[in-house]
């Protein structure tokens, strides 16, 4: 587990100055624009998916066929696979909240209470596009997973905006509810979206692992 950990920081690795560049865009949405939430989410969200590309690599010239060949097996590749992507997206979502609260700071658009409960919703749905693309990614590859995955994205946010509008036609204000919600209550919503969200990225692994083990190399 250890030596793929290394084998992908390595493989990212080459891909420093994207890294650099999702950052500095980080970095100027906050400065300039006055909708924080989106800064938190993209940070968050597109590096917790640099683990997708890691995949790629492995797949690339039929690397798999050789790296199965050493002392590891598909299920610990798997459980690796979701680790790393764990592991993306708790620090990039840990940088993306310190650099907004800076940033805060100095042009006192939120309260940091505010930003702090923005950026606990903005974790399910981290954990949800995981448990989304990677099986997309490993069942389809890399161009047909591309297309599955977009495919997928799309369906959310059709399910969202669905969602949105049969609220507004039986006149429920959701943004309004959400705002006006007590500080326990938030705290219940966000802690149940996260225990879901953690249900369904376990149920993803099991689904990883079942694809994986069933692939031909």
């Amino acid at each position: 587990m250890k030596g793929l950990l290394i084998k992908d920081f390595k493989l990212m690795k080459e891909q420093k100055n994207f890294l650099l560049i999702i950052l500095i865009i980080t970095i100027g949405m906050s400065l300039f624009t006055n909708d924080l939430s989106f800064a938190l989410g993209f940070l968050t969200f597109i590096v917790s998916l640099f683990s997708l590309s890691t995949i790629s690599y492995d797949e690339f010239d039929n690397g798999n066929a050789f790296l199965f060949t050493l002392p590891i097996t598909r299920s610990k590749y798997v459980i690796e696979k979701y680790y790393l992507s764990m592991i993306l997206g708790i620090g990039s979502w840990i940088l993306s909240i310190c650099i907004i609260s800076i940033v805060n700071i100095f042009r006192n658009l939120l309260p940091f209470s505010d930003v702090l409960m923005t950026a606990l919703f903005i974790l399910p749905f981290m954990l949800l596009i995981q448990a989304i693309m990677i099986p997309f990614q490993l069942k389809f590859g890399g161009e047909k997973g591309r297309i599955a995955i977009i495919a997928s994205i799309g369906a959310l946010l059709l399910s969202g905006i669905v969602l949105v509008k049969i609220a507004s036609f039986f006149n429920i204000d959701i943004i309004f509810i959400l705002n006006h919600l007590p500080v326990v209550s938030m705290g219940m919503l966000v802690s149940i979206l996260v225990i879901v969200a953690g249900m369904l990225w376990f149920i993803s692994l099991k689904i990883s692992m079942s694809i994986m083990n069933k692939k031909e190399f």
